[in-house]
């Protein structure tokens, strides 16, 4: 079974390099917009891969390839799962940021 750290959290994002603090020069026009923009992209194509991988995975148990185990396709499609679920939420909190911020009174 495969243990390394699941990218999608945030120890995962952190010890991949995902999630990193822009550089002490880089505050200028929109940089910690862009490393924010930069971060969630990466984080995205991650979730699209693990879909992806499980999509792939789940094919070949159908199609009957005995070098692909049940086991492996059903953690990689939870795996995939919890991704999807994981963004899911980091983007209703995203919205209701906006919500927020566009209600505020100047």
């Amino acid at each position: 079974m495969d243990m390394r750290l699941n990218p999608l959290t945030s120890q995962g994002l952190a010890s991949t390099g995902a999630l990193k603090r822009p550089a002490a020069g880089t505050a200028a026009a929109g940089g910690a917009g862009a490393a924010f923009a930069d971060n969630l992209k990466t984080a995205l194509q991650k979730v699209s891969e693990a879909q992806n991988k499980a999509s792939e995975m789940q094919t070949q148990v159908t199609l009957g390839n005995p070098n692909v185990s049940l086991e492996e396709t059903m953690i990689a499609m939870q795996k995939a799962q919890i991704g999807f679920q994981s963004a899911l939420h980091v983007r209703n909190r995203m919205v209701q940021a906006y919500t927020d911020v566009m209600n505020m009174s100047v």
